[in-house]
């Protein structure tokens, strides 16, 4: 998002269309991806025992790191100020403008992913893969159909979430996710793997 965002600042494109912009530029992207993993990192283990993909999982991450500092180099890469970051006070707590858009955005998102879940055909292949894998292929679910969308999806949110935390901290650098990685894997853990709500 940011080889894309930075040419178009200079151009002088309002802040909100060059954060849609980086947004549409990175979702296909990660898709496409996180696609790719799935099929070549860990569908060939989808019946190895459970520690095998969390191993792939951190070897895939180092991977993923140390292919953007071959591509972008170690350094910090200055994030555009795409929205403003006067604090302003509200209720008692400093807040800005750019953290505001971010809890919209992210309700926004997770509302959407929610929706999809709970009430869409594939929200319902998904739950049913996740619950019984072999139960629900002999339903008709295509099981690594379902597993690489949910990929995807899930690559999609990170990507959501990387633009994100760029421009919030206005600086974008191979290992910003990941801290965040770590922390959303604790959270995966207490509020229960799967669990959405």
């Amino acid at each position: 998002a940011l080889a894309v965002i930075k040419p178009l600042a200079a151009l002088g494109l309002p802040p909100l269309l060059l954060l849609l912009i980086g947004l549409a530029v990175a979702i296909p992207v990660c898709m496409l991806l996180g696609a790719a993993i799935e099929r070549i990192a860990y569908r060939p283990l989808r019946n190895a025992p459970r520690l095998a993909p969390l191993i792939t999982a951190i070897g895939v991450s180092i991977m993923l790191q140390y292919l953007v500092v071959l591509i972008w180099g170690r350094s910090y890469h200055a994030y555009p100020e795409l929205l403003p970051t006067t604090p302003m006070d509200i209720f008692g707590a400093r807040i800005n403008a750019t953290q505001i858009v971010i809890m919209a955005l992210s309700g926004t998102v997770m509302a959407a992913l929610l929706w999809l879940v709970h009430r869409t055909r594939l929200g319902r292949a998904m739950r049913a893969t996740a619950e019984n894998p072999a139960v629900a292929q002999l339903m008709g679910v295509s099981v690594n159909r379902v597993v690489t969308f949910t990929f995807a999806i899930g690559s999609a949110l990170g990507a959501v979430a990387g633009v994100l935390v760029s421009v919030n901290y206005s600086v974008a650098h191979y290992q910003m996710g990941f801290l965040l990685g770590l922390k959303a894997f604790t959270a995966a853990v207490l509020g229960g793997i799967g669990n959405l709500a």
